[in-house]
């Protein structure tokens, strides 16, 4: 089957959903509506006559056939990417990192900490970029990125940079109301709930409550957005240490007085195994380890 200009314009859209799981991200990246995206990847799926993505009530996620492409066509847009990036001299910038990070984590704790890297390394910019999805270390990608994960992917050197616990977080008006007195009081709340690994099913057994009929009544695809929910009243939330500090100092949520759960998973940083690092990224791989937590 040749490959046709009018492939263009749906293979992008898919690309960019796979890489996000998400059309309402992909749609923000490339300047389109949801229903856009999704009408190029419907019309993508129904040319090829497979399933490239399967629909779910908290989003979409690849089938193997969707995996299958997504990797040929991430691939093969980074290549032109990379090229691109080379004709306009942008790679010639030395000078420059690009990092990518979630969301959660920039805003709650790289970047309270970046005026600190930009002080010793006031020669270095920074470019931050926060996703949702895993993003592709191709050519012209980012130099290093900060996950969430159990500290092992194919192809990647990671570095650990830190560990956390969870333990349920709700605002002070709630809470005063609430009486929460312990871990089997929680079940009776609304709950909200974010797209992490662990959640409250987790949580419940760790604190051994046991057949626990509980209602996970706002689900967030961030992590930020979970505690800003908790903050507004609307619930108890689970948080993550790390996450959380701000808005616990800022008196904006209470820890209850309940258990917490250490996390399966940590923070690493990491970047393409086969790939020597730019003097710049260098820098503030060396400026991350040498200040992450104790």
């Amino acid at each position: 089957m040749a490959l046709r200009a009018d492939w263009l314009p749906a293979l992008t859209a898919f690309e960019s959903a796979a890489r996000h799981q998400n059309f309402a991200h992909a749609a923000e990246e490339l300047h389109l509506t949801a229903s856009a995206v999704s009408h190029h990847v419907r019309k993508l799926e129904s040319r090829l006559g497979v399933a490239l993505f399967q629909r779910h009530a908290r989003g979409v996620s690849l089938t193997v056939e969707g995996r299958q492409l997504a990797d040929a066509a991430g691939t093969a847009l980074a290549d032109v990417d990379g090229v691109l990036r080379s004709l306009r001299g942008s790679r010639g910038d030395e000078g420059r990192v690009r990092i990518t990070t979630l969301h959660s984590l920039a805003y709650t704790w790289l970047l309270p900490r970046l005026s600190t890297f930009t002080q010793a390394h006031p020669g270095i910019a920074l470019n931050v970029d926060t996703e949702i999805a895993l993003t592709r270390f191709d050519d012209g990608g980012p130099d290093l990125g900060i996950r969430h994960g159990p500290g092992h992917w194919p192809g990647l050197t990671a570095h650990h940079l830190m560990d956390e616990s969870l333990f349920p977080v709700t605002s002070p008006d709630y809470a005063a109301a609430a009486g929460i007195r312990g871990a089997g009081d929680i079940a009776g709340h609304p709950l909200i709930a974010d797209h992490a690994r662990q959640g409250w099913h987790d949580w419940f057994r760790a604190a051994h409550v046991h057949g626990a009929k509980f209602e996970e009544r706002y689900t967030f695809s961030d992590t930020t957005d979970a505690m800003k929910a908790a903050a507004a009243g609307l619930g108890i939330a689970l948080a993550r240490s790390r996450i959380a500090v701000p808005y616990l100092e800022r008196g904006q949520l209470i820890r209850l007085p309940v258990p917490a759960m250490a996390a399966r998973w940590g923070y690493y940083v990491v970047y393409p195994a086969h790939r020597r690092l730019r003097p710049a990224a260098q820098a503030f791989l060396e400026w991350l380890l040498e200040n992450r937590p104790t």
